[in-house]
């Protein structure tokens, strides 16, 4: 199970945290990874980590400007975004599976967390 949580509301080039607590690891995951959608659009690939704190690979949307991170003591991975514009709206979800850029590889999704970039 996964469960997001920190999405809110922020102002143009400001900071937010997301967190991703995961409850145990299926033998079919390696990697955890954060996708975002927006209504009317296919869900959009926003980076991932190795299970466990591994590599991490990052959309081009993302890179210089969102980081992936993880705490092992607590099974739990971060996106720490700044610099956020209005762009970045979408309901941000955190995704388990084989790995890779796109969403069918992800067999488990979180609920998701609503990001809403605004002045």
């Amino acid at each position: 199970q996964l469960v997001e949580s920190g999405g809110g509301l922020v102002q143009p080039g400001g900071s937010l945290n997301l967190a991703c607590a995961a409850s145990g690891r299926a033998s079919d995951v390696y990697t955890a990874g954060w996708f975002r959608q927006t209504a009317g659009k296919e869900r959009e690939y926003v980076g991932a980590i190795g299970w466990g704190g591994g590599a991490t690979h990052y959309a081009d949307s993302a890179k210089g400007r969102f980081t992936i991170s993880w705490d092992k003591a607590k099974n739990t991975m971060f996106l720490r975004m700044s610099r956020l514009q209005a762009e970045d709206t979408a309901v941000y979800y955190c995704a388990a599976g084989r790995g890779g850029d796109v969403d069918y590889v992800y067999q488990y999704w979180g609920q998701g967390t609503q990001v809403t970039v605004t002045s």
